[in-house]
């Protein structure tokens, strides 16, 4: 037992040599303090945290919304004040691009806001103007006019790997600027059902509520996530928080600077994961692509000449995991724009390009027909099912459409067990249904029912 616990602290003593020292895990940065003997993360910090802020935020109450309680003769019935007092709240940001005073934050953050203050770590307060949001991907982009700023550069996710270390930066409760140190615990986490469009780093790093729009970094400093959403009970840290990867928000913050929104399109190809059964029939050597099963007529996939049982596996020269990676890939290729993909047939290796149109929106009939559908709108595009099907292009959070579950990237295959192949056909089922109606929903790999009674 004693041979046993020596080897195991020399082992101990190896291991904590190759993380700490000039040519172990964190070479680069200098890994001491003050005294020149512990090992510290303060020096990197020091470079990185004044681009880290914190947002506060001014919205209305939920009293202003009530038109009930719009009247004074109710306001004086319940006992209310006379004028309601704005709703607080706060989280984070990021400063990605000094020069211009872009900062990064979640949709979620500063949805409905009157008025945003940004605080630096000097403590200098800025009120910010919204560049652009995005709810599918809860990025949002706000723009501060202020002098000698600090950014952080943007790393490349697509690098990471479970198990690297990495640092959230936030505003947790309100509480100002925290700390907190991790790992990579999981990667393109999907199916989590937070937002539309999902490609999650995990992380173990403590992130509570506050934290969100708050910076993950790597120990090069460099930006490789925003904090977006955490699983807890109590809604408190338990070690699984999420970040929106820079691969994604890269794109997104492209489109928001440019339209002040993200346009989605159209490209009409259907996919699914490569099982192992299918990599075995396919003789493929890896499951890193996707098979592709259903091509719509006269769209961009078919004029592009991609044909069913093809198997894609790269996009825009990017590596694909997964469909829902695919999915992804497309929704944040702007309208218009050519999209290269690398596909194999038939054992051999193809690059076959396409452009993405526009979607067709069915816009607010919906709702006018079934008023739960209210701030949803519905576009016609192939879903993910090798079916045909709708699209939820947008939904408003908070709306009633939201409330009863439809999030942006949705795919609507059927109203009441008859199947939806048109936007056209949606709208004439939504006339035709009686209550309650039966949204049969397509998110990622999942198949659910969302039930309207009323």
């Amino acid at each position: 037992m004693l041979n046993r616990m020596k080897r195991l602290s020399g082992l101990f003593a190896v291991i904590l040599g190759a993380l700490w020292s000039p040519a172990g895990l964190i070479a680069g940065i200098a890994p001491v303090t003050v005294d020149g003997k512990m090992p510290s993360l303060a020096p990197l910090l020091q470079q990185v945290t004044p681009a880290v802020v914190n947002i506060s935020v001014s919205s209305a109450s939920p009293e202003e919304d009530n038109p009930f309680l719009q009247d004074p003769f109710f306001r004086r019935f319940f006992g209310l004040q006379d004028r309601p007092e704005p709703r607080m709240s706060a989280g984070s940001g990021v400063i990605v691009e000094a020069t211009k005073g872009y900062v990064l934050t979640n949709h979620h953050v500063i949805k409905g806001a009157r008025e945003v203050i940004v605080t630096l770590k000097d403590r200098r307060q800025f009120q910010a103007k919204l560049v652009g949001s995005d709810a599918g991907t809860d990025i949002a982009l706000l723009k501060i006019e202020a002098q000698n700023l600090v950014s952080l550069k943007v790393g490349d996710s697509d690098v990471l790997n479970v198990g690297d270390y990495v640092l959230a930066i936030g505003n947790p409760f309100g509480l100002g600027q925290t700390v907190t140190s991790g790992i990579v615990s999981a990667l393109g986490r999907t199916g989590l059902n937070i937002e539309g469009y999902e490609d999650f780093i995990q992380t173990d790093a403590a992130i509570n509520p506050g934290n969100s729009g708050g910076a993950l970094v790597n120990l090069r400093g460099e930006l490789v996530g925003v904090n977006t959403a955490i699983i807890g009970p109590a809604g408190g840290n338990v070690g699984i928080g999420f970040a929106v990867p820079a691969s994604m928000f890269k794109a997104v913050m492209q489109q928001l600077i440019r339209f002040g929104e993200v346009r989605r399109g159209r490209f009409g190809l259907n996919t699914q994961d490569i099982t192992p059964d299918l990599a075995d029939v396919l003789k493929l050597k890896s499951l890193d692509s996707v098979v592709v099963v259903d091509v719509a007529p006269e769209s961009p996939a078919d004029k592009a000449g991609i044909k069913r049982g093809d198997v894609v596996t790269h996009v825009q020269r990017r590596k694909l995991r997964s469909a829902a990676d695919m999915r992804n890939q497309l929704a944040l290729t702007p309208i218009g724009e050519t999209v290269e993909l690398k596909i194999l047939r038939q054992g051999q290796e193809r690059v076959v390009t396409g452009r993405i149109e526009s979607l067709n929106v069915v816009g607010t009939r919906a709702a006018q027909l079934v008023p739960e559908l209210s701030g949803a709108a519905i576009g016609e595009v192939e879903p993910n099912t090798g079916g045909k099907g709708v699209l939820v292009v947008k939904v408003e959070r908070g709306s009633a459409a939201w409330n009863y579950g439809l999030r942006e990237g949705d795919v609507i295959a059927g109203i009441n067990r008859r199947a939806v192949r048109s936007a056209a056909e949606f709208l004439s089922l939504l006339r035709a249904s009686q209550r309650p109606l039966v949204l049969n929903v397509v998110r990622g790999d999942y198949l659910f029912a969302i039930v309207i009674r009323r």
